[in-house]
């Protein structure tokens, strides 16, 4: 067999392998109208659709849940005490996953119950599984979120019709939610930081007055700040106080 045959054979076994591909690619890409007005979606399109869910879900779990609120004041608080890496940055994300999904086991729970078992068992479309799933988390993040940052975005997209809370639709309440997260975790912060920057102050004032001016403060005001936080049991009312922040 000459070179001319094999490249034929190649060229026949490729255009046969291209269309076989397409054929079944057109052939698992089905849209089936259902008997009550709605759709079901091929195996294919299913994977698809969870795919690019699984990839949006990081930037979900940040700005949807209670993540943001928590890991802001953990930094802050480590701020604060001035212990740098101290807590690790893998640790505070870590503290905050599983303080988040503590917060927002009951929001999760419905979720489940309402939406995701009863598609898994066939009772209801995907659609109906989206629609019943977001009013949970809808009214969790609409619980969080204050009046006045939902006024701005809805004076600025100019969606001022809105008669109830419920109705208030996602794209206005997700930037909303996340100005009030960022509000309220500063906020908590700015109170975590006083009596740590009143340390400060004392210990600066009276290396000061000894003539220690060439000596730093933190190094001497770090273990008083230590000492305070574990004496009042800082990581139970921190924790304690950030889940209990959150009105579900």
């Amino acid at each position: 067999m000459n070179v001319r045959q094999w490249l034929l054979l190649a060229g026949i076994a490729l255009l046969s392998g291209d269309l076989f591909a397409a054929n079944a690619g057109l052939n698992a890409i089905t849209v089936t109208p259902t008997a009550n007005g709605g759709q079901t979606y091929s195996l294919s399109i299913q994977v698809l659709l969870m795919m690019t869910a699984l990839s949006l879900l990081p930037g979900a779990l940040m700005m949807m849940t209670s993540f943001a609120r928590i890991v802001i004041v953990l930094s802050i608080l480590r701020q604060a005490l001035g212990t740098a890496q101290t807590p690790s940055n893998q640790l505070l994300i870590g503290l905050a996953l599983f303080l988040t999904f503590f917060i927002m086991a009951p929001v999760f729970d419905k979720v489940y119950k309402d939406a995701i078992q009863p598609y898994l068992e066939d009772e209801i479309s995907g659609e109906q599984a989206f629609d019943i799933g977001k009013k949970p988390l809808h009214k969790f993040m609409l619980a969080q979120t204050r009046d006045d940052d939902l006024n701005l975005f809805a004076r600025i997209s100019g969606n001022t019709q809105i008669a109830t809370p419920a109705d208030v639709p996602f794209s206005l309440l997700m930037p909303a939610f996340a100005t009030s997260e960022l509000k309220t975790a500063f906020q908590i912060g700015f109170l975590l930081f006083i009596p740590f920057l009143i340390i400060d102050l004392v210990v600066s004032s009276v290396l000061m007055s000894m003539g220690m001016m060439m000596l730093s403060p933190m190094i001497i005001s770090l273990p008083f700040k230590i000492m305070l936080f574990v004496l009042v049991d800082g990581w139970n009312l921190v924790m304690g106080t950030l889940a209990s922040s959150f009105f579900i």
